[in-house]
């Protein structure tokens, strides 16, 4: 392998560009002279992405989602198909979005490009035999959570499990005082963070259900603090619209909580531009949408009332076919092996079952207490190399065609 690799790398949402990002520097460390090229987000690009198109083209989530903007990703995809294998670069790495990665990797993998597929999909909870159709694709696989190799390993496929690069971001314990003071609220208020989710198709299915539920908290609880991470400004526009159809009151980032809330003689939401670690971290509870977000309030030590609504159509073909291989949604829950937080799920999501389980838990200390205690321990069972780990198991399997005895140590 030249001095100076080349790697592709395909992310398509915010979770991805976070991993793409901290994988970025962490090859860079080991090849300072690299060259990265793909698709990425902002956190990728800033770490030194030469993006062919903005991620967030890939994020749409269900099965109707995926059907309406299918001409568009067809031609992204045929594009990336096309400069990949004309760059042929080291190592093409496809972070998540396995519907649009996985036929890639094969392809790349045909053409003799080593492949890496970076966060396993869930085959825990569903369809565990795609295994196989993955290990077809990938010559590596990276895994996030610590019983996710055994289920490859049946199917002969390299899978190893690199510790999830969150798990070394949050603390043991979090500061919540001063996360508090950055984003201007009260520290002798109530805090709920409501994440809606970082997709529009989420906030669609759950926005005006969050803001809702959150406006029934506030009329419960009327000291109450909501603050909103929005993941990009397209998201914040949509919420802001939906809050404005609702009569709740949006205080603008950059104003002062404490008066805004005070003086609202209406429901308020805060919103934010990014620094969802922050929003979560400041709140004593929290209303999400299911994914990424979970596995982040866990770290944060924060009790959540986790939701889970898809697109009608594409929930009865799940259901109809029985394609899940779980009754447990997210994340907590999973990696516990019961139930640890409430979960709402597509019909039962309601604003006022929202608000009822969240309210329980500001209501009931004993319970944030116990809650806690046990995501310390799963905190701890997340925790591996990270970024480095993941950097250390594509060198690994570069070494391979290098013929290097061992993997090439960080500069």
């Amino acid at each position: 392998m030249a001095d100076a690799p080349l790697f592709a790398l395909v992310a398509g949402e915010a979770s991805g560009d976070l991993l793409g990002a901290g994988l970025i520097h962490a090859l860079r460390e080991r090849h300072p002279d690299a060259r990265f090229v793909g698709i990425g987000g902002p956190l990728m690009v800033e770490a030194g992405l030469e993006a062919w198109h903005p991620a967030e083209k890939l994020s749409v989530m269900g099965l109707v989602e995926v059907l309406r903007h299918l001409p568009e990703l067809l031609r992204i995809r045929a594009d990336v198909r096309r400069r990949v294998l004309a760059l042929k670069p080291d190592v093409f790495i496809g972070i998540d979005a396995p519907d649009f990665n996985l036929k890639l990797e094969r392809a790349f993998k045909d053409a003799g490009i080593r492949t890496v597929h970076y966060v396993s999909p869930s085959v825990w909870a569903w369809r565990e035999n795609r295994a196989a159709k993955i290990g077809r694709s990938a010559d590596l696989v990276l895994c996030l959570f610590p019983m996710e190799p055994a289920i490859y390993e049946k199917y002969g496929v390299d899978a190893r499990f690199v510790g999830h690069p969150l798990a070394d971001r949050f603390s043991r314990v979090t500061d919540r005082g001063a996360a508090r003071d950055r984003l201007g609220l009260r520290h002798d208020a109530p805090v709920l963070a409501v994440l809606p989710g970082s997709r529009l198709g989420e906030i669609r299915r759950l926005g005006t259900v969050f803001l809702d539920a959150a406006r029934r908290c506030q009329a419960a609880l009327p000291e109450l603090q909501v603050v909103a991470p929005m993941a990009t400004p397209a998201c914040r526009a949509l919420v802001e619209a939906e809050a404005a159809t609702l009569g709740v009151g949006t205080a603008d980032a950059q104003a002062e909580a404490a008066t805004d809330l005070d003086a609202a003689p209406r429901a308020s939401i805060k919103l934010i531009d990014g620094d969802a670690h922050a929003a979560l971290v400041a709140a004593d509870v929290v209303l999400l949408a299911s994914g990424t977000a979970a596995l982040e309030a866990m770290l944060a030590k924060r009790p959540m009332v986790v939701a889970y609504k898809i697109a009608p159509w594409t929930y009865r073909i799940v259901t109809w076919f029985k394609l899940m291989r779980t009754t447990r949604y997210s994340l907590p829950n999973v990696l516990a092996g019961r139930d640890l937080v409430p979960e709402i799920l597509q019909d039962d999501c309601t604003p006022a079952a929202l608000a009822e389980a969240v309210l329980k838990l500001f209501r009931d200390t004993a319970a944030r207490v116990t809650l806690v205690a046990e995501f310390e321990r799963l905190h701890e069972l997340l925790k591996g190399d990270g970024d480095r780990g993941a950097a250390a198991a594509v060198d690994e399997l570069l070494a391979r065609d290098r013929g290097d005895a061992a993997p090439r140590e960080p500069h």
